[in-house]
């Protein structure tokens, strides 16, 4: 979890409060290097941002982190001593999930941490089903709609105009494999001293 708040005291106030609560605390004391951390390749799920700091303001963070293409949400909470509903409409249209007044009640704090915590698995379940469509769909592959195939020999005619055996085709097209066996038709055909 980020904590972005210049004020030294309820800085590390905060800290000590969420460590205490279980959570692993990466405390700045500016809105850029708020910025900078959330950019960077792994960067924490949930923040908990002060919305007047120095370098950027929470909700300008918030804009850039929902402007950016990330592959994981980060939930973002804005701390404030705002009320006015112009300026929670202000922070939640920058891209803020919620909002926490200060002083910070450390209850209140929990509770809504839990909030992003039950979005975020949400998030992370969401994301892990489109995953497994996805390669499902890509398991799927080809094998669907009309296949040319020659009506004398039966090759397929594949994408790159190449006719192709059926078995070759199909392996390729789909996880499908193979075993060559004769069936009684053809096995009194080919190899007819086989019955005697």
């Amino acid at each position: 979890m980020l904590v972005a708040e210049d004020e030294a005291v309820t800085r590390l106030l905060m800290t000590s409060t969420l460590t205490r609560f279980g959570y692993d605390v990466i405390a700045v004391e500016d809105g850029q290097r708020a910025w900078e951390v959330l950019s960077e390749p792994n960067p924490p799920a949930l923040a908990l941002l002060d919305w007047q700091m120095p370098g950027l303001d929470g909700p300008e963070i918030c804009e850039r982190i929902r402007a950016r293409q990330a592959t994981s949400y980060t939930y973002l909470l804005l701390v404030t001593a705002r009320s006015s509903k112009s300026d929670v409409v202000a922070g939640l249209s920058a891209g803020a999930d919620d909002f926490i007044s200060k002083p910070v009640d450390p209850e209140e704090l929990r509770a809504r941490l839990r909030v992003g915590e039950r979005v975020l698995k949400l998030e992370q379940s969401l994301a892990e089903q489109i995953t497994r469509l996805q390669e499902e769909k890509a398991h799927v592959q080809e094998l669907q709609g009309m296949i040319p195939i020659c009506m004398h020999c039966k090759r397929i005619r594949s994408q790159e105009q190449l006719w192709e055996r059926v078995e070759t085709y199909i392996e390729q097209h789909s996880s499908a494999k193979f075993s060559h066996a004769l069936c009684q038709d053809c096995l009194e055909k080919h190899y007819p001293e086989s019955d005697e």
